[in-house]
């Protein structure tokens, strides 16, 4: 009977112990469950915490664009004087014309001219025109000694000797690396990612030239540009005042996606206009112009523009007049340009001023 009440205990103890066992493993289980299900809503919770983003700097960037009018860098082969371009070339030599300005061409981005004549050594002259204006393609070589980046070749000298001329002239610009914009051609300056197109018309008084301004913009976007100037070469010979037809056309270039418009061909300087936030150039005159040996008004001036983009969008213009005369000389034109100081500096300041509409020029 003890022995049977013992094995009893025995294995009552047994049963106990592994229920006992039982019961710390399954708390373990839970416990170790319970602590997995923290961990994991922690680790979610950690995951799903908003990202703090750096700020992006906006990228900015400044291009400075200097314009001048009107260059004529050769003669009329039926009125050569000693006084004449040429001669004065082979007297001078190559770096003479631009050398009063050529530090302040230096200095910017992108100079533009308006190139009106060829160089070409072509004989078959355009027939019935009063002056044609030729020489040789090697006097290319002076503009990018002065820091000249572009050429507007759209004007009614460049065909003076045919299309071989106006395709010599052409060439002659290629083989010394420098820009050409007008007509049929198109010039894409790049500086830091930013795009600037520029494209140019021979429009004088031709109200029509809207259809011009449309495919010229419609052709630099295409070609995905930032911003776009137009150059025109339209008015009225010797005369001040802007007409209305330029009004016009500068107007309808600006509201049609020009950012700045650039004028030429009257031989006098006209006023500039701030509209719609945007430039219009009337006329920037003559410059080095060899298509005349004294012409009574002197008077010209240096365009400059700075633009500030702010990620590819134009987002500041500022502007920069420099009153010249296109001769170091009162008594002739010696076809270099001068710098005006003092009381001839502010009468030609004041002259732009007087024809200039919502542009304070102090």
């Amino acid at each position: 009977m003890k022995r049977k009440f013992k094995k009893s205990v025995k294995l009552s103890l047994l049963v106990v112990i592994i229920l006992l066992g039982l019961f710390i493993t399954i708390k373990k289980i839970n416990i170790n469950k319970v602590l997995d299900e923290n961990n994991s809503v922690k680790t979610s919770e950690k995951e799903e915490e908003p990202k703090i983003e750096e700020p992006i700097e906006p990228k900015v960037t400044n291009v400075s664009i200097t314009a001048v009018g009107d260059c004529t860098l050769g003669s009329d082969d039926r009125t050569v004087t000693s006084q004449s371009f040429v001669n004065v070339y082979k007297d001078k030599g190559e770096d003479y014309f631009f050398g009063g300005v050529k530090d302040i061409f230096a200095l910017d981005d992108l100079t533009i001219i308006n190139l009106e004549g060829t160089f070409t050594d072509s004989t078959d002259r355009t027939p019935n025109k009063t002056y044609t204006f030729k020489a040789p393609s090697y006097y290319a070589n002076m503009l990018p000694k002065a820091s000249i980046e572009a050429c507007n070749i759209a004007n009614n000298h460049s065909h003076d000797f045919g299309e071989s001329g106006y395709l010599d002239t052409v060439k002659a610009l290629e083989d010394v690396h420098v820009n050409y914009f007008g007509n049929e051609y198109y010039y894409v300056f790049e500086k830091d990612g930013i795009k600037i197109g520029l494209g140019g018309v021979d429009c004088e008084e031709d109200p029509t030239c809207t259809t011009n301004i449309d495919t010229m913009i419609k052709t630099l976007k295409d070609k995905e540009v930032d911003s776009i100037i137009l150059t025109f070469h339209w008015g009225i010979e010797t005369h001040y005042n802007q007409s209305a037809i330029q009004t016009t056309l500068g107007h309808y270039a600006i509201d049609h996606g020009a950012d700045l418009v650039l004028g030429h061909h009257p031989h006098r300087i006209q006023g500039i206009e701030l509209y719609n936030g945007k430039y219009i150039v009337y006329s920037l005159g003559n410059f080095s112009f060899g298509g005349n040996r004294n012409p009574k008004d002197k008077d010209s001036f240096i365009f400059q523009i700075d633009f500030t983009y702010e990620n590819k969008k134009i987002i500041d213009s500022k502007i920069n007049v420099i009153p010249v005369s296109i001769s170091s000389k009162t008594n002739v034109n010696d076809y270099r340009p001068t710098i005006l100081t003092g009381s001839e500096k502010d009468r030609v300041m004041e002259k732009i001023a007087k024809y200039s509409v919502n542009v304070s020029l102090t």
